[in-house]
């Protein structure tokens, strides 16, 4: 890219996480939402969506989450067209394990033959060697469901072994699927759907910054169905901000493994993010918000 590119920034809420060997900043960016209505096809604004990328480089975010059944292939495309020239701070992290249908749905596609063509199409289309980090999606889309990961998580261990990814991850997934992750290969991260209103995974996010392993919440705003609470209300109204600015904040406090990773097709709306996550929360107003998903 042509612009100058910050190292991680200081200015960024949160500070700086560590997957395996790589420094990512908590507050990252989900480039999701760059594909077109529906998360299919390409963006009504090719240029504004390369100028979210750039501008995520620039204020000094280095983690940038993406998966090739994002249009599909358009994120990748996007994110290589705009960061071709990122410096070695800036890290992508993939999903495989789902594709999409001529309907916009995500049947599953977890044999070793299809975890192995979607490597190689994310490297291709990042135009990278080797996959900074890679989450095997579970569950559907209704969210996890039970069962055994071991071949497919097993396929992605014989690509790192490969050299073409340096670190794993699983996303979707129940806490007995963690478990099992970690019994076969060491796992940097988590991605799972939490936020102020969807607490179910408390328990799974503190033995995991035990552990010092990354919890990456997916929806942090609530996905498709925008948080909406009374309380959260409350306390955006008398810090003078947004609930979703609210709702950031909380998480980054929330617990030091926790990496935020919202999405926009906006260059405003990513500062608005970026300032909204370093909101200030009292401990008085941490125990408020602290209960509305309890």
């Amino acid at each position: 890219m042509s612009e100058t590119v910050n190292t991680p920034s200081a200015s960024l809420p949160g500070g700086t996480w560590t997957l395996g060997d790589l420094t990512v900043t908590r507050f990252g960016y989900g480039a999701m939402q760059l594909a077109g209505p529906g998360v299919m096809g390409p963006p009504a604004d090719q240029d504004g969506a390369l100028a979210v990328l750039r501008e995520a480089a620039a204020l000094g975010i280095t983690h940038v989450d993406t998966a090739g059944a994002y249009g599909p292939r358009v994120t990748n495309q996007l994110i290589r067209e705009a960061l071709h020239s990122w410096p070695t701070s800036v890290h992508i992290v993939t999903k495989v394990g789902a594709v999409r249908d001529q309907q916009g749905g995500w049947p599953p596609a977890r044999r070793p033959e299809d975890l192995r063509h979607a490597v190689r199409e994310n490297l291709d289309d990042l135009g990278l060697d080797a996959l900074d980090v890679v989450n095997l999606r579970l569950g559907d889309a209704r969210g996890p469901r039970p069962g055994s990961l071991a071949e497919p998580f097993e396929t992605l261990v014989e690509l790192q072994e490969q050299g073409l990814i340096r670190h794993l991850g699983v996303s979707n997934a129940t806490a007995e699927q963690v478990a099992e992750a970690q019994a076969i290969a060491p796992v940097v991260c988590v991605q799972n759907m939490y936020n102020l209103a969807c607490r179910q995974d408390d328990e799974l996010i503190d033995e995991l910054a035990d552990k010092g392993i990354a919890y990456v919440p997916f929806f942090p705003l609530g996905g498709f169905t925008p948080l909406q609470s009374t309380a959260l209300s409350a306390v955006a109204t008398r810090l003078d901000a947004t609930p979703m600015s609210v709702a950031l904040a909380w998480l980054l406090r929330r617990s030091p493994n926790i990496l935020l990773i919202p999405g926009t097709s906006s260059v405003a709306h990513l500062r608005e993010n970026v300032a909204g996550a370093g909101l200030p929360l009292s401990d008085e107003e941490l125990a408020e918000l602290d209960k509305i998903g309890r």
